[in-house]
């Protein structure tokens, strides 16, 4: 079974097939308990109306297409926090999009069984701030260091410094997303000259990478930014290189 980060960007009527691999990964898992239909837990976290009320009923509408799958959706508001009951009798877990600290806070209850699901073989996946913090080290969000802006403000995440928290250590690298919409590369970047984080991946959106047991695989119709640290001899970081994987 596999990690899927997803990059965000959704639009009513967008193609399912980006979500093809993790509902296949979820009808395997399903179908070892005698269910035909995965069930799959699909997390929300609003603040404000951030996700919006058309992506909370459309989005899973789009993974669940044909009725391949069966989303078990549970909303909570920002401030508040999930309950393990969520991850009970599911065949994978969807931690969807919205407010990164928001998001982190309120998995806080469940990173425990999050990562023993996992490690049983339990898929996941991410969508925008549920793939940034599907890290070890989690880049929360955003737009200075040191007072010298990153990225887009825009793109911050209400934090002013570049911030890191603890994730749900599910994969190890650091996680940017809405990469190329919302020039957060440069971000991840920055993170990464200034020995915050030792390199990691900005997703654009309409794109997945799927970290699993072979090769990593890339999905959807953009790329995914790969970038990592220059060491010298003594371990310091000395630049940073850059380069895309392509979607297959």
């Amino acid at each position: 079974m596999s990690i899927h980060l997803v990059g965000g960007g959704w639009a009513p009527g967008d193609d399912a097939g980006l979500y093809d691999l993790f509902v296949a990964e979820a009808a395997v898992r399903g179908a070892a308990v005698g269910r035909t239909v995965p069930r799959v837990a699909v997390l929300v976290v609003v603040a404000g109306d951030v996700p919006s009320e058309q992506f909370r009923t459309g989005w899973p509408a789009t993974i669940a297409a044909g009725g391949r799958c069966d989303p078990q959706v549970t909303v909570v508001a920002a401030g508040d926090a999930f309950d393990t009951r969520v991850l009970s009798d599911v065949d994978g877990l969807v931690v969807a999009g919205g407010l990164t600290p928001a998001y982190l806070d309120a998995v806080a209850p469940i990173v425990d069984q999050v990562r023993l699901l996992v490690g049983d073989g339990l898929p996941y996946l991410g969508f925008s701030a549920g793939a940034m913090i599907a890290a070890d080290t989690a880049l929360v969000g955003g737009w200075l260091i040191g007072d010298v802006p990153v990225c887009p403000e825009a793109a911050a995440e209400d934090l002013d410094e570049v911030t890191l928290a603890e994730g749900l250590g599910l994969v190890d690298l650091a996680v940017d997303v809405h990469a190329a919409q919302w020039g957060t590369l440069s971000r991840l970047v920055a993170a990464t000259e200034a020995g915050l984080v030792r390199g990691g991946v900005a997703i654009d959106e309409g794109t997945a990478l799927v970290v699993g047991e072979g090769a990593l695989v890339v999905l959807g119709t953009g790329s995914v930014w790969r970038v990592e640290a220059q060491l010298d001899d003594d371990d310091l970081v000395v630049g940073v290189s850059v380069g895309t994987l392509g979607a297959e």
